[in-house]
């Protein structure tokens, strides 16, 4: 990984991309980085289009704004292709990661000239088959620490597994759910 890298996260309200940023955040803290993690949104109401940052660093961060320039953009919900630029200031070194069960030529006319790397995940059926229920987050936040390279696998897991154990101390099976989400993504993540 380059010295720092800029994140910016674009999904829908109730879906759970603030708190994946807020995650990663979290755990790359953890690794000894210095982190910047939070979301931008207006009224808010569930389903309404929002967006969240992560900055990681391996020196401190002295830059506070929004992400214009992103190295990696994450798109919860493939569904604000069609309305949202979400490729707007993206890098062409960097990479976007995709929320669909289709492929990248399917999804390349929806953004905009992007030229760059383009990889996509199916976090439905993940969070579906690891969780029973839609959470997106889990697997899309698999995916990106694994396309940008922020931490080695063993220590994302570890750290996940952390907060989990955490967040969730009385509810094991949510545990359970959430890292089979996190290995299946981040064995399946594909350009």
């Amino acid at each position: 990984m380059k010295d720092s890298l800029e994140i910016r996260w674009h999904g829908r309200g109730g879906q759970g991309a603030k708190t994946a940023a807020l995650l990663l955040a979290d755990v790359a803290f953890e690794t000894g980085k210095f982190v910047q993690g939070f979301p931008e949104y207006g009224p808010e109401r569930m389903g309404a289009p929002i967006t969240a940052y992560n900055r990681i660093s391996d020196s401190e961060i002295k830059l506070h704004s929004n992400i214009y320039e992103p190295d990696y953009v994450v798109v919860v919900d493939e569904t604000l292709l069609e309305s949202v630029d979400v490729t707007a200031g993206l890098k062409k070194k960097g990479a976007i990661v995709i929320n669909s069960a289709g492929s990248v030529d399917e999804l390349r006319p929806y953004l905009r000239g992007y030229e760059g790397k383009v990889y996509v995940i199916d976090a439905r059926r993940i969070s579906e088959e690891a969780l029973v229920k839609y959470y997106p987050n889990s697997p899309m936040l698999a995916a990106i620490v694994k396309v940008c390279g922020v931490m080695d696998e063993e220590s994302f897991f570890a750290q996940m597994e952390g907060s989990f154990r955490h967040k969730f101390a009385s509810k094991p099976e949510v545990i359970e759910g959430n890292m089979k989400a996190l290995r299946m993504a981040y064995a399946e993540v594909s350009e």
